[in-house]
C-alpha cells in the first residue's frame, strides 16, 4: 500500500503470457526427456505424469507432438513411450560435429579390437562423471557402464584424473560429500582420494579396483588440452583378476591413445 492507496497489480501482457507458457512447455519437454533418460526404459505416460509432477493431459499433448516429430515413439505392444529414431540421428550428428569425440570414437574402437576388453571415453558434466563412448570387448562376459549416466567422481578411476587440475580444497568443495559413499555403504576416505589424484597425476595414468563393482578394475589415461588440464579420459574396464603383465600392456595402449587425442605440448 502506498499513501493509503492499494497498488494495482499489473496484469502480464498477452505476449508475456505466451512467452511464459512457452517456457513452461520447454521445461516440461526437458523434464520428460531427462526422466526417460534416467529410467532408460519405455514408460507409461501416466507414470511419467506422476513422476514428473506434470498434469496427465499436458504429458499426453507433449507426447503426441514429440511422436509426430519422431523424437519419441509409442510402443504399441505395451502402451509405453520411449525415444524415437530422430534422437539417434541428432546424437550421431552431435558426435560427428565435435572433433575430439570424433577422433575418440576411432581410438575407443581400436583399443577394444586390440585388447578384446571394453574401452571407454569419459568426461565430466558438472560435478559428475559420465561415459561418452563405450565399445564392448570380445569377451562373452562383458563389463561396461551405460553411456550418459551421471556417476559420482570418486566412484571412478577417470574421476581421479578429471579433477587433477584443482587444489585439494577446491576438489573437496567441488565434489558433494555424499558422493564419497559407495553403493555398498563403504565410504572413500577424502585423504585417500586426494592421494590417489596426486599419484595418478605423477604416473600419467590411474588404476582402481573394487570400487562400484568388487570384481572390476578400471584403467584410465588423461586426455589433456593446451594448458595440460585433463578434459577427458580414455579407459579400459576389465576383470579384477587380469594379470599384472596384461594390465601393464593395456596401460601402455591407453597412454598412447590418450597422447594422440591430447593437444601437443
Amino acid at each position: 500500500m502506498a499513501n493509503g492507496v492499494m497498488a494495482e497489480k499489473k496484469a502480464p501482457a498477452r505476449g508475456e503470457e505466451r512467452a511464459n507458457g512457452r517456457a513452461r512447455g520447454i521445461d516440461r519437454v526437458i523434464a520428460l526427456m531427462e526422466h526417460l533418460h534416467r529410467l532408460r526404459t519405455p514408460t507409461r505416460i501416466a507414470d511419467i505424469a506422476r513422476d514428473t509432477g506434470t498434469p496427465r493431459s499436458t504429458v499426453y499433448e507433449l507426447v503426441n507432438t514429440l511422436v509426430e516429430a519422431r523424437w519419441l515413439e509409442l510402443r504399441d505392444d505395451d502402451g509405453t513411450v520411449y525415444f524415437g529414431p530422430a534422437m539417434h540421428y541428432y546424437g550421431s550428428d552431435y558426435l560427428d560435429s565435435v572433433d575430439l569425440i570424433r577422433k575418440a570414437r576411432v581410438e575407443v574402437a581400436h583399443l577394444a579390437e586390440m585388447s578384446g576388453e571394453t574401452s571407454q571415453f569419459c568426461m565430466l558434466e558438472g560435478d559428475k562423471y559420465l561415459v561418452v563412448l563405450n565399445e564392448p570387448g570380445r569377451r562373452m562376459f562383458r563389463i561396461s557402464s551405460e553411456i550418459g549416466i551421471k556417476v559420482p567422481i570418486p566412484w571412478t578411476a577417470s574421476g581421479r584424473l578429471l579433477v587433477d587440475h584443482l587444489k585439494p580444497d577446491e576438489i573437496l568443495s567441488f565434489i558433494p560429500d555424499e558422493d564419497f559413499l559407495l553403493p555398498d555403504g563403504r565410504r572413500i576416505a577424502r585423504d585417500e582420494f586426494l592421494h590417489d589424484i596426486g599419484q595418478a597425476r605423477e604416473n600419467g595414468y590411474v588404476r582402481t579396483t573394487a570400487l562400484v563393482d568388487r570384481f572390476t578394475t578400471c584403467l584410465a589415461a588423461p586426455v589433456r588440452d593446451a594448458s595440460r588440464q585433463c578434459i577427458a579420459t580414455i579407459c579400459f574396464v576389465i576383470p579384477a583378476d587380469t594379470g599384472e603383465a596384461e594390465q601393464k600392456s593395456m596401460i601402455d595402449l591407453l597412454i598412447a591413445s590418450a597422447e594422440k587425442l591430447s593437444v601437443p605440448r
